[in-house]
């Protein structure tokens, strides 16, 4: 299995230079540890600093390079199609092969702050891949749901783009398996629920006669020298209820116990996990990123 990065781009505690600045220094240490790619988030309305996607990514390709897979989470409801359609295309000109578009449907605040209800969403998701896709083909759209005629963008993407869908429910996991290139498996699953999970969409993919290019699974992660060092910062976030997240789906331990923590997932049919580092001290965050570099050279180990 092959390991990338989703940067935390909410960073609270700070001003927002400082927060900028954790962004681009994780995003090296990434790098450093041999990552494959590199994705960043999309919230709006937020009241404290969270860095929105395209932009941030950007700046950040400075410092990833144009030589490995790059792409951010698309809120894709709350997008005009040929918006999102343009800021991709302009970033997969800056970035490795394939460009990641990460899909959700946002929180009923995100939905709110941008004035809707939400409703119809599973029907705007579709409509709007349909759209973009057909957009980052090149092609000039018509669409009526959107009100659109003849619309194009450009630059293009010089290479492929995948769309990893993230969905929960049988109906977002259907959704994956009939129109997007994978599911992107959301962090709060154990070993046995990721099982489950994957069984089903294995069996919607056989259902509408695809097969996903890969099937990445979100976790969030904790590396220290040794296994107590990491219980000890973990700790407090744990106490707290971490992101009600169930601490049977986290990793945290030193390399060796990590590693064996995410290849748990290999035989399941995994092939990539996608690291988001736990909510703990700058510093602690990039010895963590550094360390992660060994869970990759176990995990390619044959």
């Amino acid at each position: 299995m092959r390991i990338g990065a989703s940067l935390t781009s909410a960073h609270p505690s700070v001003d927002g230079r400082e927060g900028a600045r954790r962004m681009i220094e994780r995003t090296r240490a990434a790098r450093a540890a041999g990552l494959w790619c590199l994705t960043v988030g999309d919230h709006h309305a937020n009241r404290r600093p969270y860095f929105q996607n395209t932009p941030i990514l950007g700046r950040l390709l400075a410092e990833w390079g144009d030589d490995r897979p790059a792409g951010c989470l698309f809120l894709v409801p709350l997008w005009n199609p040929v918006l999102m359609a343009e800021q991709v295309g302009t970033l997969a000109t800056l970035a490795g092969e394939p460009f990641i578009i990460q899909t959700g449907i946002g929180q009923p605040a995100d939905r709110a702050a941008m004035g809707t209800d939400g409703r119809g969403r599973g029907r705007l998701l579709d409509e709007t891949i349909a759209v973009v896709d057909a957009l980052l083909a090149g092609e000039r759209v018509d669409s009526a749901f959107f009100g659109l005629t003849g619309a194009t963008v450009a630059p293009l993407p010089p290479g492929p783009v995948e769309w990893w869908i993230g969905a929960s429910s049988d109906a977002g996991i259907d959704r994956a398996a009939r129109v997007g290139d994978c599911w992107y498996a959301e962090p709060g699953l154990t070993v046995t629920t990721a099982a489950e999970r994957m069984a089903f969409y294995l069996g919607r993919c056989a259902h509408h006669g695809r097969s996903p290019v890969r099937v990445p699974l979100r976790r969030d992660v904790l590396i220290a020298e040794t296994d107590a060092e990491a219980h000890r910062l973990v700790a407090p976030l744990l106490a707290a209820g971490y992101r009600g997240i169930d601490p049977m789906a986290l990793a945290f331990g030193s390399p060796a116990t990590v590693a064996e923590q995410l290849a748990a997932f290999g035989p399941l049919g995994f092939t990539d996990i996608i690291v988001r580092q736990m909510a703990v001290d700058h510093a602690a965050v990039l010895r963590s990123y550094a360390l992660l570099g060994e869970v990759v050279e176990r995990l390619e180990e044959p």
